[in-house]
């Protein structure tokens, strides 16, 4: 491939903890076969985090990182990172097949190691761009995306998820406390921002959830994002848990640590909209990729910003995916998805000109009505004990219908009468 034609300077140039170690490396390689690229084309890899991202393996006994990413309008794509100096010429990735990925494998890049991909657009332009299925990002205002292995993240939580599978959860008491963690409890000895970790929080709210006897906890802002105001619900990281708190192993502590006490984890799940940030999302690989190209159809004008393309079957796999991957990968209990009306509607928070009738002359939006009716049916596949609940705040019919009964699919409906 030839070279960019426009390069941008990198803000990141510090490698990030943790440091890369030889015996964190896997044994099995990693890469994207035909197959794999098949079913992400129809919506249906429910593990492609596994594939795209940033894969510490091996390859013909040399250790280093696999990347992958989903850019299919884009000219060239490299990664660049602490590992190269930031230089966009260093390591161009492989096209593969017409979808539109592309993967390659670095050696030597481990753990620890930031990173970003370099997309050449077609017009010549240089972007950077964090990796939209990352599962460590870099602390705020940094941008850059972390090497980052999740599978040496163990679990001791058997008894509970095997107690949990069994449960019905129409027949059981739920208490649920919401909590935004950057809020709950500050450090009042001057440390930066006055956060506490993800292991000091789950030692300190265990004792307040047992002593009032809290079934669950529901957590706020997880999913790395960059503005501490928006409160976690403008995501950049759908697939990693933010740095403000520590690393996704802490995370995974706090998980144990409240299931060990008998108290659920649900976290609040954000598939109805994503910032504007220009390392993130939008405008992905120098055209709409994750965005509807419309306006009217893949802008919030109220919220400044853009709305997913829930007919696109990239997308959607890109967002039932993440779903599982709180569910499988961090043990988490259940999603509370936001702004579940605003995905309903067409025409929510606009005004006439603003919004697209669907093919039938109406406000709906089918295709969020697809995605859903898709997503709460693997969920509810898995039988595992996972609950979904939907933040929808109009009188929509069959919220927590099942899908072959042409509902949502969702759990429990959020009481929006008492907030």
């Amino acid at each position: 491939m030839g070279e960019s034609k426009k390069a941008v300077k990198s803000q990141s140039s510090k490698k990030a903890e943790p440091k890369k170690t030889a015996n964190q490396t896997p044994n099995q390689e990693v890469f994207i076969s035909e197959a794999d690229m098949f079913v992400f084309g129809q919506g249906s890899h429910y593990d492609i985090y596994k594939k795209l991202g940033a894969h510490p393996t091996v390859k013909d006994g040399v250790k280093g990182t696999f990347f992958g990413v989903w850019a299919p309008n884009a000219k060239n794509v490299s990664v660049v990172g602490t590992f190269n100096d930031w230089n966009p010429t260093a390591f161009y990735l492989n096209r593969l097949g017409d979808i539109g990925i592309y993967a390659g494998f670095v050696p030597g890049v481990g753990e620890g190691e930031l990173y970003k991909f370099y997309i050449e657009t077609q017009s010549g332009e240089g972007i950077y761009k964090a990796d939209p299925y990352a599962n460590y990002a870099e602390l705020r205002p940094g941008t850059a995306s972390i090497v980052y292995d999740i599978s040496k993240i163990k679990f001791t939580d058997s008894k509970w998820m095997e107690e949990r599978a069994k449960k019905n959860v129409f027949c059981e008491p739920m208490a649920i406390y919401e909590c935004h963690m950057g809020s709950w409890m500050k450090h009042p000895d001057g440390t930066e921002d006055g956060f506490y970790t993800y292991r000091e929080f789950a030692d300190r709210i265990a004792e307040y959830l047992k002593e009032m006897k809290y079934t669950h906890v529901e957590l706020m802002g997880i999913a790395e994002h960059p503005f501490d105001g928006s409160w976690g619900y403008q995501v950049t990281g759908y697939y990693a848990p933010t740095s403000r708190y520590g690393t996704p192993e802490d995370f995974a502590y706090l998980v144990n640590k409240l299931h060990s006490i008998g108290v659920g984890v649900i976290l609040d799940w954000v598939p109805a909209h994503f910032p504007r940030d220009a390392f993130g999302l939008a405008d992905f690989d120098g055209a709409p990729l994750y965005e509807h190209p419309d306006k009217r159809l893949g802008e919030h004008p109220d919220w400044g910003t853009k709305i997913f393309n829930y007919s696109k079957n990239e997308v959607r796999n890109f967002l039932i995916a993440n779903a599982l991957y709180w569910i499988k990968e961090f043990h988490i209990d259940g999603l509370r998805v936001d702004a579940v009306a605003s995905m309903l509607y067409l025409d929510y928070g606009k005004k006439d000109g603003e919004w697209v009738a669907n093919k039938y002359g109406g406000n709906e939006n089918l295709d969020a009505i697809e995605f859903f009716k898709h997503l709460n049916s693997v969920i509810r596949g898995m039988n595992n004990g996972a609950i979904t609940i939907a933040e929808e705040s109009t009188a929509w019919p069959k919220v927590t219908a099942a899908p072959e009964d042409d509902g949502l699919g969702f759990t429990f409906k959020w009481n929006m009468g008492w907030m």
